[in-house]
């Protein structure tokens, strides 16, 4: 075979494009990075032979001894990173290194804020660690053979939005990546600085590393042991920190460590790690957890349902002793070994949660703030574990506007009578605060949950109470916070209140005609002139605008309209013997202002606004 033979140019695509420029010229706070990217990626590739080996044996029967080798060459300038693991055809070269399909990708791009230590700190998280490589090398040559194929290639590129590609004559099973080192980046000729960053960033890589010299000598530079398979005397704080960076291709410090040898019907042991920062993909739509799966220290695979998207924040690693170890990814999805392993984590995680949330809720508070979102969203799925995510979540309330409650909190505070957990939905906690809604519930001394996330409009429709407590809206217009214990003389006032005020609703429920459902007298209201609410079984007023807003429903339901028999304009318009053109703007206003309030959509803007414009005018001029 010829050395060279056929050499063809392509064009990287353009998000390559755009990556590499950022490594090239923006990202030069953490250079290192660059190796503990390949030497992940060598990795990789030994650990994806070692499986596929499992069912085709021949594959590996040339070189059973796995290993990553790194060389520096201080004549030449470059830092040779090898390993013998399952190689790239020419396919594979072209679609790996020169295309990004990762729906990720444009998530990293977006991500990008021009801030070079926040960027670099974006790149082992999307995938995109190959190209660290420029950051610190003016030229990359990729020489690869895959495994059972006797066709080696060459991938050649100056980052500047081409590479080649020819074949060649490497004769190993595997891939040797060569950098050509910049000027500014020749401190990774020495052997003392490659050694600092294997032992920092790549200890626990379960392939030897070894540094071979300009001279040809040797060194092993890792333990190559897998740190989980250690007890937990035996590692040090910097030992999990450093296997947690690894792992997770983030640069923050782990929240919590969650290192468990289960024995029992089920083996396994699980190295698992909660970010003190939000990963930035946490609300991509592929929703998709980063715990890599083992067998026997044998990597298999991440793309498992091994942990809930609900818990997709955790990083790290779990190995089992009872999964075969030829088992299909296929197979895997539906293996009752499996399911017992995820109900496990998900009960030891849940625990842990809620050990941290009663003993140090400060600390709490930074998790709930970064991942109590998605965690909520395990309330959506119901289940045995819905209790005691229950238990975990902390929510803002009326109660205290500046420490969250638990929901034990909130029971312990109830009034002598209540059965009902109240919470309001909005938009912000700041408009929730301020809503007409809470009127009534604050001056009683009711507690109102202030929920301000997206996912609790789905949620509370799966989850209707707890601990034998109902769980409601307070936009329910039948909520009685007398809770039915007026007496006869007060229920008397109140019938008299209703016939004072028939005349003025029923001409209203006129004047709005299709627009609202009905018109009632409101029991919550005490400052306010008015609110809209919802019939009892009816959808919540935000969670019928996002459905709206999603176009999974064609229109919105007409509304009640409340209105507060206390206030004064509304008791002005009850006394009027006969309704005239601003009696009716007036009317038309209220409701507005209303629908405003709540977030819903004025019938006519233009309308609304002549209407203010000439109440303005009378008062002023």
């Amino acid at each position: 075979m010829t050395e060279t033979i056929n050499e063809t140019k392509h064009q990287f695509n353009a998000e390559v494009g755009k990556i590499l420029q950022l490594m090239i010229h923006s990202l030069y706070t953490n250079k290192d990075i660059f190796l503990r990217e390949l030497i992940s990626n060598s990795s990789d590739a030994i650990d994806k032979l070692r499986y596929l080996s499992i069912t085709n044996p021949d594959l590996s029967k040339d070189d059973h001894n796995y290993k990553i080798t790194i060389e520096t060459n201080e004549q030449d300038g470059t830092i040779t990173i090898t390993d013998n693991g399952i190689g790239m055809s020419k396919d594979e070269l072209i679609n790996n290194l020169g295309t990004i399909a990762k729906s990720g990708t444009q998530a990293f791009l977006e991500q990008i804020t021009g801030d070079a230590k926040k960027d670099t700190q974006l790149i082992g998280q999307f995938g995109v660690g190959f190209y660290s490589s420029f950051m610190v090398a003016e030229s990359v040559t990729v020489k690869s053979r895959r495994a059972g194929s006797d066709e080696a290639w060459e991938w050649k590129s100056l980052g500047d939005g081409e590479f080649t590609i020819k074949e060649d004559n490497y004769d190993k099973r595997g891939t040797k990546i060569i950098l050509k080192l910049r000027e500014n980046s020749k401190e990774y000729l020495d052997r003392h600085r490659v050694s600092y960053v294997v032992k920092t960033y790549s200890d626990h890589i379960s392939a030897p590393i070894t540094f071979i010299d300009s001279e040809g000598k040797e060194e092993n530079l890792n333990s190559s042991s897998a740190l989980w398979t250690k007890s937990k005397s035996e590692i040090s704080d910097e030992e999990y920190k450093n296997f947690y960076k690894a792992v997770s291709h983030q640069f923050d410090d782990p929240w919590m460590v969650l290192h468990n040898r289960n024995e029992g019907l089920v083996e396994f042991t699980n190295l698992l790690f909660i970010p003190s920062r939000k990963p930035f993909d946490l609300f991509h739509p592929d929703r998709m957890a980063r715990v890599k799966l083992y067998i026997k220290k044998v990597f298999i695979t991440e793309q498992v349902e091994l942990i809930p998207a609900y818990l997709r924040f955790l990083r790290g690693v779990v190995d089992s002793q009872d999964l075969p170890l030829n088992i299909s990814r296929e197979t895997l999805q539906h293996n009752a070994v499996l399911e017992k392993i995820k109900r496990a984590i998900i009960k030891r995680v849940l625990s842990e949660l809620k050990k941290k949330a009663e003993n140090n809720l400060e600390e709490y508070k930074a998790f709930w703030e970064n991942f109590g979102a998605v965690l909520k969203e395990g309330l959506c799925e119901g289940g045995e574990f819905r209790d005691d995510i229950l238990e975990v979540c902390r929510f803002n309330s009326t109660h205290d506007n500046e420490q969250t409650v638990s929901l034990a909190d909130y029971i312990s505070r109830m009034k002598e009578g209540q059965n009902t957990i109240y919470y309001l939905t909005g938009d912000s906690l700041e408009s929730l605060r301020k809503s007409p809604q809470l009127e009534g519930f604050v001056s009683r001394g009711i507690e109102v949950l202030l929920f301000n996330d997206h996912v609790d409009e789905f949620w509370v429709n799966v989850v209707q109470e707890y601990k034998e407590k109902e769980i409601k809206s307070i936009t329910r217009s039948e909520i009685d916070l007398e809770n039915n214990n007026l007496s006869e003389e007060a229920k008397k006032d109140e019938e008299d209140t209703k016939e004072r005020f028939t005349k003025l609703t029923n001409h209203i429920k006129s004047l709005l005609g299709d627009s609202i459902k009905e018109v009632k007298l409101s029991k919550k209201l005490t400052e306010s002139p008015t609110c809209l609410s919802v019939p009892e079984g009816a959808m919540d007023i935000r969670m019928e605008r996002f459905l709206l807003e999603q176009k999974q429903l064609n229109s919105g339901s007409a509304k009640i309209f409340e209105i507060n028999p206390k206030h004064d304009i509304i008791n002005y318009l009850a006394n009027k013997e006969s309704f005239g053109p601003e009696d009716d703007m007036l009317i038309k206003i209220l409701f507005d202002q209303a629908c405003i309030v709540e977030g819903e959509p004025v019938n006519d803007a233009s309308e609304f606004a002549n209407f203010v414009t000439n109440v303005l005018k009378k008062a002023y001029l």
